[in-house]
């Protein structure tokens, strides 16, 4: 089954409705962090929906920032979800001038003021999810082109990710394009988060299609 996302014809399946509405929320790792914190900072992970005309279809914006200072997130991107029938492609975008959003996903008016003239694609670095069950995996696209510059070198994303209705978990790392050896990202294993809020109700509303 398909899903009308709007009067056009503009289509999502089932899966991809579901994980956007798991997807959309404020996700904490307090709990692995009061448990293990010289591994572990305690981080929030937001994903905000867009409205349906920032891409004419489902989007968000997305922000990781520490628990301490929640106004200056070190991680924020534009994300588009994209139907490919067996899987969902996640388009990602940076911003041009990430900063001057800070805090969009806890404050609409300034969620609100970005529009698509503030993002551009970053090609090779899109996230591929597969619903197994009660769960959604992710790993970013094939062919090691995620190019990230850190500590001097040239590195790889490598990203896996799972997604339940109250979890999410992820672990990111960068190796090294020559010596395919881990240059950044945890090595005790996958951050760990729980839903503390959820965004769901801001998904863009759709009707099914046979």
């Amino acid at each position: 089954m398909a899903v009308s996302l709007s009067s056009n014809d503009t289509y999502a399946s089932s899966d991809l409705i579901t994980l956007a509405r798991w997807m959309s929320g404020d996700f904490s790792n307090a709990k692995q962090s009061f448990e293990n914190p010289q591994q572990f900072a305690h981080i929030h992970i937001f994903f905000r929906p867009l409205p349906f005309d920032f891409f004419s279809g489902i989007g968000f914006y997305s922000e990781q920032v520490y628990d301490y200072d929640l106004w200056t997130p070190y991680r924020q991107g534009i994300h588009r979800l994209v139907d490919q029938g067996d899987r969902i492609y996640i388009e990602n975008y940076g911003l041009k001038e990430a900063m001057l959003f800070a805090g969009a996903a806890r404050e609409l008016s300034i969620l609100r003021s970005i529009t698509p003239d503030c993002i551009e694609r970053r090609y090779h670095c899109s996230m591929v999810f597969k619903r197994n069950g009660e769960m959604f995996r992710g790993s970013v696209e094939e062919g090691n082109k995620c190019l990230i510059p850190r500590n001097g070198c040239q590195t790889y994303l490598v990203s896996e990710v799972e997604v339940t209705e109250h979890t999410w978990a992820s672990l990111d790392k960068g190796m090294d394009v020559q010596t395919h050896q881990q240059v950044w990202g945890s090595t005790a294993g996958p951050l760990r988060f729980e839903k503390i809020a959820s965004f769901a109700e801001e998904v863009p509303a759709v009707s099914s299609v046979c």
